[in-house]
């Protein structure tokens, strides 16, 4: 094995040893084919994070999905593109969504809560610090946070940028905010991919998975796809998240949603995914240094 495979895969057996994790489903995870829930995935997910917990981990989820089930329940032939229309869809949805994550967790004997942000709750001083009190509280307490946009409310991930620039605007770059803002050890994000491929997969069917990623390059971000057909992230916005999230220290696995018991195996160090190596952790307040640089904004 030479020096560099070491590296690799002494950084892989090091996921095991994170004690605190955050993990993102999207949208195509959570949902199936035909939109809707995939319970299947998801009680397996549920059993995975409990288990975690159990384990003495933190655990917060960060889940995908309310917007499309809405779209499923109230039986419209696409997504909406109007504003008032995805509000609805997501308040159709969410409720479903947590009934789906309570019920799943209250079977492994797991508390979960339900947190839906706005850009306010990171953008605002008095907010992010009530945010990071709160959810650190419920950590505190055992339970495993739910989080998601407040998509109907919190229009403005939606239709307006402030001042030009915006914080988040999607699930995976949230997960990565919420990833620095606690301080966490390792973020998952489960897509409908198995990782960062070396060419676009849906022109190039064989082209290998990236195992491995030192630093995000402006020759790795130009590997991103386009953004997925029912959520607004894409592989671009998952490369943005992990930036943000390596650029804090954060390692960061990008890993097939759809495989049984995937998160165990990233847990377990097995060669499952894309890892993005984290860089040095700063000083201080991870997510106040971020938002100082302006390096975690969107244009």
């Amino acid at each position: 094995m030479s020096a560099k495979q070491a590296e690799v895969a002494q950084a892989r057996a090091g996921l095991a040893q994170a004690r605190r994790v955050v993990v993102k489903a999207g949208t195509n995870v959570v949902l199936d084919a035909e939109g809707f829930p995939s319970l299947g995935r998801l009680f397996g997910l549920i059993e995975s994070l409990a288990a975690l917990r159990r384990s003495g981990r933190d655990v917060i989820l960060v889940s995908s999905g309310a917007v499309g089930l809405g779209v499923k329940r109230l039986a419209l032939a696409a997504r909406p593109t109007a504003l008032g229309g995805i509000q609805a869809c997501a308040a159709v949805g969410q409720g479903e969504l947590m009934g789906i994550y309570q019920s799943g967790f209250g079977r492994m004997g797991t508390v979960c809560a339900q947190v839906l942000l706005t850009e306010d709750d990171f953008a605002v001083p008095e907010r992010r610090r009530n945010l990071n009190t709160a959810l650190g509280q419920l950590l505190e307490m055992g339970v495993i946070p739910v989080i998601n946009e407040n998509d109907t409310v919190g229009t403005q991930e939606l239709e307006r940028v402030k001042g030009g620039r915006r914080i988040f605007g999607d699930n995976d770059k949230l997960s990565a905010l919420v990833s620095v803002g606690l301080e966490a050890d390792l973020l998952v994000i489960l897509s409908d991919v198995d990782g960062l491929h070396q060419a676009n997969p849906k022109t190039h069917p064989g082209a290998p998975v990236l195992r491995t990623v030192p630093a995000i390059t402006g020759e790795i971000q130009a590997l991103a796809l386009g953004a997925g057909s029912r959520g607004r992230g894409g592989m671009a916005t998952k490369l943005e998240a992990a930036k943000v999230a390596t650029g804090a220290g954060i390692a960061v696995v990008i890993a097939p949603g759809e495989r049984p018991g995937v998160l165990d195996q990233v847990l377990a160090g097995q060669d499952v995914g894309t890892l993005f190596l984290p860089g040095p952790r700063p000083e201080g307040n991870l997510l106040e240094h971020l938002l100082s640089r302006g390096s975690i904004m969107n244009p």
